[in-house]
């Protein structure tokens, strides 16, 4: 049978139900969220005179609690317009509704009596053949369904998602007992497909994969932190993204999440895992005692590891449990990596390491090793699932498995054995036979090392993506320092940026255009996408400083015209060409997306042109690009002003979309044009399709336009009193007045004495006059400078 979710109810609307809301609502399914009703009146209501029969206090808590949700930052939304697919409604009065609905996700109070009591209510009310699951973090799933009809415990299965929903990647499935295997089929493919998760079937274990590694993880370094008499900050410094870990490393995570979640979940191990080899670790050492019973929770409390007074950040000593400035953490080993950009090249030099840094690498992976190769197959049959638990749950970038490969399994066994650990029999085994190592890559898929049959087996569920570290030596067409072109078979090639932060620079530049060239002649078509972090930041500002530093004008005129004629042959090529933005797509990113003759942007990406925080306007086709949209709305009788000021306020402003669908709202993205996909994974397989289905289809070369109608002095008047008053009220400064005025030329078209119809051409040269003349501005160099030193924006 096939089966589709058009609707879910939600029943609890905390943190993570009303996360798990906005997330179903994101990909277009309608949610009813549910909660208790509550059992005394507010003040407020009672000044009102409301009862407690009245439907505003009857739904109070759920509304109370999705409201502070679509408040909170990060968003749990992608467009606030999309929340109102959630209908709200109490568990007394409006539980028969959950008839209506595909799939009922349970996420109440991690009490086993109370999640029965509401699944007793649930399988009263649903139909037969709904999905009913519960998000629990920790209650064994076998329990949960005990009493419940055949129906119910066939359909009935845990799906963890993690904290926030919309953000990380994991999605644990647990079967009960009765779990039909079409349930968890069903669920894998959804999780992957729709929710843009990734999907892992674990075993009904305490805290199942990714809490279970993950928490070991961090009890091992509460442990290991006073044994090696190290400070919290350098503790972050080793566990951050110098190991591909999220930049708030360990401690900062723990006060993010909470100093009390982390300990339910510890507990919970260290009571229900009593034949753990590591039982002991997870029992908390005496600090954290002392901070649960201070009540030094993290950022919900106001102080955790790190506590903030004024604009100080002070970080707590473990020894004495006062707070004291933060010290700077710096270790020679660090300084041996800084000119290797993969985290997972880095391992191999980091356990080399002769000081206190090497030490802590060597024990804490030693250590990591030993517990992961233990837990098969107590948690997971196949080491592959435990890696992608932690990739997903926890942001790291690679895995244990991946990372002991790295190292390489013999070293890392050695390493073990130094610390005092044993791997489990079957790494002995693996290494005895001729497989040296966990993961292989062959014909442009992954195969892992599989325990029972100790052979390579490709890992499942790979044909829907295209991952570019498989295929990056077997497919490559050409390549130099900063870009690289793959065929992605069908004739279609795809373009990766692999520079600093994927700065767009004259490497970038070339390999953009030999990747046209080569497809115009070869192919059928190209994708610009890759797979790192984000996109691209931009164009190499630091090229375009330096220049202007050096009064190369001339030189600095010429890369600019090279950057605007890349965009637009992006644009006019014989080839379509699609441009796959994700995670932060800024300023000359943007641009090139902007001129893709489709977008197959990520949900996740953040794309705005943001040159004004550096004091200039955007000079690739930006600012041209957005002039043209805005004349394609100007419609007869309208006031085509207010549309033009839209658009102008978009780039003056420096908006920056949180997520792919805000970004058609300014404009950046269209509508019926370009489309999202909210599984990273899937995106260059996707825009590949695109690729293909457009050059299929018997694609047609675009005439460049002459059509583009320019308000000229009647629109540069407006601005320029718009910038006058906006300084006057001191909302800008006297720079930023001299920033917009020069945009507010060129999107006017200049001083022309009446509406006129402008060519493309037109508009970006007086675009590219604009940006070298604020090159030549202190003030100007002043900002590019403070971005390159500081990271982020001055304003002069």
């Amino acid at each position: 049978m096939k089966r589709t979710i058009k609707k879910v109810a939600v029943i609890g609307s905390g943190i993570m139900g009303s996360g798990i809301a906005c997330h179903f609502a994101n990909i277009g399914v309608e949610v009813l969220l549910l909660d208790i009703i509550p059992n005394a009146l507010t003040e407020t209501e009672e000044k009102k005179g409301l009862t407690l029969e009245s439907k505003a206090v009857r739904n109070r808590i759920v509304n109370e609690s999705l409201a502070n949700a679509l408040k909170s930052n990060p968003s749990p939304i992608y467009s606030q317009k999309f929340a109102n697919r959630i209908t709200t409604g109490n568990t007394t009065d409006d539980m028969p509704k959950i008839a209506s609905v595909d799939w009922i996700i349970e996420v109440v109070v991690e009490r086993l009596d109370i999640k029965k009591v509401v699944f007793e209510q649930v399988d009263k009310y649903r139909k037969v053949g709904t999905l009913v699951t519960s998000n629990t973090s920790g209650i064994p799933i076998q329990f949960m369904s005990e009493g419940r009809t055949e129906d119910f415990q066939q359909h009935f299965c845990g799906t963890h998602f993690f904290n926030p929903a919309r953000y990380l990647k994991l999605f644990e499935i647990i079967p009960g007992p009765k779990t039909s295997q079409t349930v968890l089929d069903f669920l894998t493919n959804y999780g992957s497909q729709f929710l843009g998760k990734t999907s892992v079937v674990a075993k009904d274990t305490p805290a199942f994969i990714g809490n279970r590694i993950g928490i070991f993880g961090i009890m091992s370094l509460f442990h290991q932190v006073k044994e090696m008499g190290l400070t919290i900050e350098e503790v972050d410094k080793l566990t951050g993204p110098v190991i591909g870990r999220p930049k708030s490393a360990t401690f900062r995570t723990v006060d993010v999440v909470g100093l009390d979640t982390l300990v339910h979940v510890a507990n919970g191990i260290h009571e229900n895992c009593q034949n753990d080899e590591a039982h002991d670790l997870f029992k908390l050492p005496s600090f954290i005692d002392k901070m649960m019973e201070n009540k030094w929770l993290g950022s919900k409390t106001g102080q955790g590891f790190y506590k903030k007074e004024g604009k100080e950040i002070l970080s707590l000593d473990l020894d004495t449990l006062e707070y004291r400035a933060a010290k700077k953490a710096s270790f020679a080993t660090l300084e041996l990596t800084k000119t290797i950009d993969k985290p997972i090249d880095r391992f191999r030099v980091l356990v080399k390491g002769k000081d206190k840094a090497g030490d802590f690498y060597r024990k804490n992976f030693a250590a990591m090793f030993a517990y992961c190769s233990n837990r098969i197959p107590e948690i997971s049959d196949e080491l592959y699932k435990i890696d992608d638990a932690m990739k997903a749950g926890f942001g790291w970038e690679n895995g244990p498995f991946e990372i002991w490969d790295s190292i390489g399994v013999a070293k890392g066994i050695e390493m073990m054995r130094a610390e005092g650990y044993q791997p489990a029999a079957w790494v002995a085994e693996m290494v005895t036979s001729e497989n040296a190592s966990f993961y292989t890559v062959k014909n442009g898929a992954t195969y892992f090392y599989n325990i029972p049959t100790k052979s390579q087996e490709k890992i499942p569920g790979q044909d829907a993506f295209i991952i570019l570290n498989n295929i990056r030596e077997s497919h490559k067409v050409w390549g130099n320092s900063d870009a690289t072109i793959h065929h992605l078979g069908d004739g279609i090639l795809n373009l990766e940026f692999h520079s600093k932060m994927n700065t767009i620079g004259g490497g970038v530049l070339q390999g953009i255009n030999k990747a046209i060239d080569l497809a115009e002649n070869e192919y059928s078509g190209l994708v610009i996408g890759n797979q790192g972090t984000n996109f691209s930041v931009g164009a190499n500002i630091g090229m375009i400083f330096m220049m202007a530093v050096e009064q190369e004008y001339d030189e600095l005129n010429m890369a600019i015209k090279m950057f605007q004629d890349t965009m637009m042959r992006c644009r006019y090529s014989s080839i379509p060409v699609i441009v796959a933005p994700h995670g932060m797509t800024l300023g000359g990113g943007c641009e090139m997306s902007m001129h893709a003759d489709r977008v197959v942007a990520a949900a996740e990406t953040y794309i705005g042109l943001v040159e004004f925080g550096v004091g200039v306007i955007p000079g690739g086709g930006g600012s041209k690009e957005m002039t043209v949209r805005a004349s394609d709305l100007f419609h007869k009788n309208d006031v085509e002003l207010n549309v033009l000021q839209e658009y102008f306020l978009t780039i003056g402003m420096a908006k920056v979309a949180t997520s792919a669908y805000e970004a058609f709202d300014l404009g950046i993205l269209q509508q019926g044009k370009d489309i999202v996909v909210v599984n990273r994974d899937r995106q260059i397989a996707v825009a590949k399709q695109v690729a293909l289905q457009m050059a299929e289809q018997g694609y047609t070369q675009p005439i460049q336009r002459k059509d583009i109608k320019v308000l000229g002095k009647q629109a540069l008047g407006m601005f320029l009193v718009g910038t006058d008053q906006m300084q006057a009220g001191k909302y800008i400064s006297e720079h930023d007045r001299k920033i917009a005025n020069k945009l507010a030329y060129v999107m006017a078209g200049g001083d022309l004495s009446e509406p006129t119809l402008v060519s493309e051409q037109y508009l970006l040269d007086i675009e590219r006059e604009a940006f070298l003349s604020l090159c030549t501005e202190r003030k100007t160099l002043e900002r590019i400078q403070f971005m390159l030193t500081k990271g982020k924006p001055l304003r002069n």
